[in-house]
């Protein structure tokens, strides 16, 4: 099965009202092999997330609720735990729901 980033980009954007009720959302991205449509079977979903104040130790339940939901491996990070110089790298690959 070959992950397609539209099918993602619809089901992320499914489920962002239900995990903005849950978590501090402000906004969600995706990048990474799902988002220049370079995903294989074996890819994780990268996910960007920013939050409008601190989840702490509930920023793993949210990794678990979008890998329920999508079915696949979540490599989710926080706008404000990445280093700058990442920021940039991934930048142009972001895709926000």
């Amino acid at each position: 099965m070959v992950v397609e980033r539209q099918k993602i980009r619809a089901r992320l954007a499914a489920i962002k009202p239900i995990l903005a009720q849950r978590y501090p959302i402000d906004s969600l991205a995706f990048f990474g092999s799902v988002a220049r449509n370079e995903a294989t079977n074996t890819s994780d979903i990268d996910i960007l997330v920013e939050f409008n104040k601190p989840i702490g130790f509930q920023f793993f339940s949210l990794a678990k609720d979008l890998e329920d939901y999508l079915q696949m491996p979540v490599d989710l990070v926080s706008r404000n735990g990445i280093k700058p110089a990442y920021f940039v790298a991934i930048e142009p690959d972001l895709i926000y729901v």
